[in-house]
């Protein structure tokens, strides 16, 4: 049986949002936008209007201004985002138990045995009519047989519009769109393609193989698959939940950092974050990948390994620490700092002890990040903090400075 699926996207979703809670905001340009003062201001989301006006996504507010004059920011509402996406996930599962997310706004529908429902097109568009009257939102629907195809289709025709693509018409319909428009085809990949004269979901399809995974590696023969039609994978079900592969937290700080214990003071904040998702999850690190960007906007990615699998904060921090010094130069000052845990497993993993391992020392580390962990769920995150980070930190995760206040406790 030939499969059916749906990929369902709501249009604009969170100025849409913030439309039905203000009406006044109807039929106007409106931006959802972080904030300019935390250096957080970019669009985020953008309505129609301001979208016909040149308004992007991830433009910078100034930039927003200036081509779209009169434009109204608002700051976004993610509480309200997340129940009206709920709300429209409820309502794909009347047709199918098979719904997948992907993002807030967009989710994968396999209606493949919903056939007492109709056609592929047919629950579409009852999907598309339910939506509108009973949340005052529109979804922009494809309808295909693979994921990958019926994700391109709800990108084809927007906003509030069905786009069917077939075994029999993808190669009229898709090959001529650019190589750009292909998922998980981003910008990099998109210059790469560039430069060997890759320019179309086509060219891709008709590159060999070979080529193509001695170019991108694996990524380049799963490219390939899906220019040809050629996507398998499953829509998982409603109740499926991914592996934690990496375990990260990130920010752009209030003002650049100057030095390199500037720097240490966001690792080690960042850190206890990534310590306490690690212990939810009962999962442990053995290694640290860090994401710095500078003042010229220029990314940069480095790793290593830890050498005994953590939960540590602070062992986190340090390796975290010990990367950055080594490999960044301090060319520009420093604008955006995250910290990553990678290559998790389960925390009752056997491990192999080193001989060069102080047992005594760790034992004693955990306790200590154990107390500290039931103090901060007792008395919150702020009960208890390293004493370096008392004072003027340039990077609260929270949108604050941490100072010192009347009864907290200092690590």
């Amino acid at each position: 049986m030939e499969r059916v699926i749906l990929h369902s996207d709501l249009n604009c979703f969170y100025a849409s949002v913030e439309m039905l809670l203000n009406p006044d905001l109807r039929n106007k340009a409106v931006a959802v936008c972080g904030s300019t003062e935390s250096r957080h201001g970019i669009i985020l989301a953008k309505s129609e209007l301001a979208k016909k006006r040149g308004v992007k996504t991830g433009m910078v507010n100034w930039e927003a201004r200036q081509c779209c004059p009169g434009i109204i920011m608002v700051p976004p509402q993610y509480d309200e985002y997340l129940k009206f996406s709920k709300l429209t996930r409820a309502i794909y599962e009347r047709y199918s138990n098979q719904v997948e997310g992907y993002g807030m706004d967009e989710c994968w529908v396999d209606v493949s045995g919903s056939g007492l429902f109709g056609s592929g097109f047919e629950i579409a568009e009852e999907i598309r009519k339910t939506v509108k009257a009973e949340l005052g939102l529109t979804v922009s629907i494809g309808v295909s047989y693979n994921k990958i195809f019926a994700k391109l289709g709800s990108d084809l025709k927007k906003p509030d519009a069905i786009t069917c693509i077939s075994r029999d018409d993808f190669k009229e319909r898709i090959w001529p769109l650019p190589a750009s428009d292909l998922l998980y085809v981003g910008r990099a990949t998109t210059n790469k393609f560039d430069s060997y004269g890759i320019h179309t979901i086509g060219d891709i399809a008709n590159t060999s193989q070979e080529f193509l995974k001695q170019m991108l590696g694996v990524n380049g023969i799963a490219l390939w698959s899906y220019a040809n039609g050629l996507d398998n994978s499953r829509v998982m079900p409603g109740d499926y939940v991914s592996p934690v592969k990496s375990i990260g937290h990130g920010i752009t700080c209030n003002a650049d950092l100057e030095n390199n214990e500037e720097v240490w003071k966001v690792m080690l904040e960042l850190s206890q974050d990534i310590g306490h998702r690690l212990r939810l999850h009962e999962l442990t690190a053995r290694g640290v990948q860090i994401f710095i960007r500078d003042n010229d906007l220029y990314y940069k990615q480095f790793q290593a390994p830890l050498e005994f699998q953590t939960q540590s904060p602070k062992e986190i921090a340090c390796k975290a620490r010990q990367v950055f010094e080594a490999n960044y130069h301090w060319v520009n000052k420093v604008r955006a700092v995250t910290v990553r845990a990678i290559n998790l497993i389960p925390i009752d993993t056997p491990s192999q002890i080193s001989f060069f391992e102080d047992a005594a020392k760790r034992d004693k580390r955990e306790r200590l990040d154990t107390t500290v962990e039931e103090i901060r769920s007792r008395f919150g995150k702020h009960a208890i903090t390293s004493a370096c980070l008392m004072g003027n930190l340039k990077m609260p995760c929270d949108g604050r400075e941490i100072v010192k206040m009347p009864g907290m406790m200092y690590q």
